[in-house]
């Protein structure tokens, strides 16, 4: 690891198998969120360099071995990956936890599912049938539908999950018989650069990886339009995502999108009615908005709870909110770390400010904690956040603000509940709390988004899909519908006695 940590001080891009310098020579200081120091330096790519690994990628699609090679390979060499995961998983979640903030412990939970995204795509294209066959009512005509890789895929990933959304794209591309070139966030790219290292140990022929180390209006601008790009997939915000669209538009590329969540934690009173019942559902709740700092796409940020519990339920949310112990992640016993850079935090601080401008009510949080030896005060800490009292016009409500800060509305009805839940331009994810097993299944079936959870918050299973409704973006990641995203169907139709048509006379 100290190796490579020293080569990629001067060279990050990775190009046909070779680690390179920046073409313009430029280069950016990695900062850890937690102190604001530097710890890492990487280059700095630009259109040119973008424009340098697509190349390298085309020829590798093109003229490589890796499209033409055999599913079982493919699997077994995904598979090497998840166990070299596995060898280095906590050098990698330590360096996860210093490049995003999170706590170690998270960084180490990543990993774990990263192997198991790996893993799970080996297993999913080695277990598939070769072709569906199409009965063409005639035993001359053989019929089948086959799959085939869609070429180069440019993949662009966020800075919150750097290595877990890279595994969500790079496996199934890979598995699919691609290449590609993955643009990391510019402030998070770290361990998505050892996994490159890692796909070589592994045995992926040169030029198959790809990536770019650059910011997003150069390099993910250019790989959005770029004609040799046969797939485009951006994981990000919604204003990123639309330019993305627009820009992949004139080649007519394939786009996917996932983009932003303003999700919903619906929470029935029956749910609280016994104390075991009232301790979850007030645990999942702070889970679900402080996980990670709430810089999570899937981020519980909205509670919404029934009117004749919420007093006691948002008091004691409130108050083990307010004992959540942020730190450094690697710090012992720390269970949240900093916001990934200043500007987030700034953004986050704005946020607050108009909700009580708005008349929000400050529970708890609301403000940048007292610097400790666990907490330098040049890093990017801030309290979790309850807001009391919240409606739909509120700025804070509508829009997603990616921090620690947990929004409260209240409700008196079922159909109210699913109107407030359903009162958002996002679709991504849901839940909802209840004892009433009609009631869950009538309000997960209303709720108007790509995931919903029923009596908890946030797990995910890779062979499941994961997309969203509305704004939340287009397309599916993980499952069988995430294999199929990095691949194009083809129907072979064969004559096995063919004869003269005689359409025409002569």
């Amino acid at each position: 690891m100290a190796d490579r940590a020293e080569r990629q001080a001067r060279a990050t891009i990775h190009a046909g198998g070779e680690w390179l310098e920046a073409g313009s020579g430029a280069t950016r200081e990695i900062l850890d969120p937690a102190d604001a120091r530097p710890f890492a330096v990487v280059a700095e790519g630009d259109e040119k360099d973008a424009e340098r690994a697509v190349a390298a990628a085309r020829q590798a699609f093109d003229h490589g071995p890796w499209p033409g090679t055999p599913v079982g390979e493919r699997a077994a060499l995904l598979r090497r990956v998840a166990d070299l995961l596995v060898r280095d998983r906590e050098e990698l979640g330590l360096l996860e936890s210093r490049d995003a903030g999170k706590t170690a412990e998270e960084g180490r939970i990543d990993i774990d599912c990263v192997a198991d995204a790996f893993r799970y795509f080996a297993d999913l294209v080695a277990g598939e049938a070769p072709g569906r066959v199409v009965d063409a009512g005639s035993p001359d005509i053989h019929s089948v539908v086959v799959h085939e890789p869609v070429g180069v895929c440019a993949l662009i990933t966020p800075w919150n999950y750097p290595l877990l959304q890279a595994s969500w794209k790079i496996a199934p591309a890979l598995a699919a018989g691609n290449t590609f070139v993955i643009k990391p966030s510019e402030i998070t790219p770290m361990t998505t650069i050892a996994l490159i290292d890692l796909l070589a140990e592994a045995g992926l022929p040169a030029g198959v990886a790809g990536l770019v180390t650059g910011p997003g209006h150069t390099v993910g601008a250019r790989l959005a339009e770029h004609p040799d790009v046969d797939l485009i997939s951006f994981t990000g915000g919604l204003v990123s995502g639309t330019k993305v669209a627009q820009a992949a538009a004139p080649t007519v590329k394939k786009v996917a999108l996932e983009l932003g969540g303003k999700n919903p934690n619906v929470v029935f009173a029956d749910a609280c009615a016994t104390e075991e019942g009232f301790d979850t559902a007030v645990d999942q709740a702070l889970n679900a908005a402080f996980i990670h700092s709430g810089q999570v796409c899937s981020a519980g940020a909205r509670l919404i709870i029934e009117e004749s519990v919420r007093e006691r339920f948002v008091a004691e949310l409130a108050r083990r909110a307010a004992r959540i112990r942020l730190g450094r992640g690697t710090a012992e016993g720390a269970e949240c770390g900093p916001l990934v850079s200043e500007q987030q935090r700034a953004k986050v601080e704005a946020y607050v400010q108009s909700a009580l401008e708005e008349g929000a009510v400050l529970r708890s949080g609301g403000r940048r904690p007292e610097p400790s030896a666990e907490r330098p005060a040049t890093g990017y800490f801030y309290e979790p956040t309850v807001l009391d009292q919240c409606h739909r016009e509120m700025k804070v409500v509508r829009e997603e603000v990616f921090g620690p800060v947990l929004t409260v509305e209240t409700f008196r009805t079922e159909d109210e509940a699913v109107a407030l839940a359903n009162d958002t331009e996002y679709g991504l994810a849901g839940a909802v709390w209840t004892t009433d097993a009609g009631r869950a299944r009538r309000v997960a079936g209303r709720l108007r988004h790509g995931t919903v959870w029923i009596n908890d918050f946030h797990p995910y299973l890779p062979q499941a899909e994961w997309g969203g409704f509305g704004k939340s973006g287009v397309g599916r990641e993980l499952g069988p519908a995430g294999l199929a995203e990095y691949r194009e169907t083809k129907h072979v139709y064969q004559n096995l006695a063919p004869k003269p048509v005689r359409w025409f006379a002569g």
